[in-house]
């Protein structure tokens, strides 16, 4: 693997010119690195939440791999920089993971979603993949705080299980704070945030057809699907960022950081 890959940045956040079979090589080689590892995502919505959020876009900027997880930031690094990214998104290539994880003795914990969920996604995996190491599952619904009983109590657990990879679900950016939060206490080798793969996976809910995903347009496809949940990231997100794209990259605003100091 290459100790690091070429990167762009879309409003001063960093995306790795990375394609599916190195994402798939640098997870299997990182788990056998002596550090720990996160491998994250970049969308329109994640570099909306950055632009806000100064220790997300750290997380972001800060990790070990980031790909390209939308039509957005593909097309926005093609016509700002020249870069042609590797639109990756994890509900695609998941399963793929898995059976490469299969052959290689890879073990998986995964945090997320109803208990109902996040055991099905375990048995279907199981059911394709049978010597898959899944070490343990956890739903997503229990109190994040850092220093609580409960959540002190499934750090102890996963690492009593002693996974190489935990796979997290918990949704933008709830996903990435407790991530952040919680790394120096985690004895696992990669951690990936998913956000809500792990419902796609389950076939809880429904994905837009290949014709709207394979063209950009899956963010339509979401928001006709669950509209109550994700009118406010598409209406309205989708016109700030490309507002923000032409404010900062077109024009030369500086950022927010720029302006205040953070980075």
């Amino acid at each position: 693997m290459k100790e690091t890959f070429e990167k762009t940045s879309v409003l001063g956040v960093r995306v790795d010119l990375i394609n599916l079979d190195e994402l798939f090589q640098a997870v299997l080689l990182l788990v056998q690195d002596q550090g720990k590892t996160i491998i994250t995502y970049v969308n329109v919505h994640a570099v909306n939440i950055a632009y806000q959020l100064g220790w997300f876009k750290d997380f972001i900027n800060h990790s070990r791999v980031v790909f390209c997880d939308g039509y957005g930031i593909k097309w926005s690094a093609y016509f700002l920089r020249g870069k042609n990214l590797t639109r990756i998104t994890s509900p695609d290539w998941f399963d793929l993971l898995a059976g490469k994880c299969e052959a290689a003795g890879i073990s998986f914990f995964f945090l997320g979603t109803r208990p109902e969920v996040i055991e099905k996604v375990a048995v279907i995996l199981k059911e394709k993949y049978p010597q898959l190491k899944i070490a343990g599952v956890q739903h997503g619904y229990f109190n994040k705080e850092a220093t609580g009983s409960e959540n002190q109590s499934i750090l102890a657990r996963i690492n009593s299980l002693h996974p190489d990879i935990l796979v997290v679900g918990l949704g933008m950016p709830t996903q990435e704070k407790w991530i952040s939060e919680n790394l120096d206490n985690l004895q696992v080798k990669v951690v990936i945030p998913v956000g809500a793969m792990f419902d796609y996976f389950a076939g809880e809910v429904k994905r837009a057809p290949h014709w709207m995903t394979d063209n950009g347009l899956e963010w339509l496809g979401r928001l006709l699907i669950e509209p109550g949940r994700l009118w406010k990231r598409y209406v309205i997100g989708l016109p700030l960022f490309m507002w923000r794209v032409i404010l900062h990259h077109i024009l030369g605003f500086p950022l927010p950081d720029e302006v205040t100091g953070l980075d």
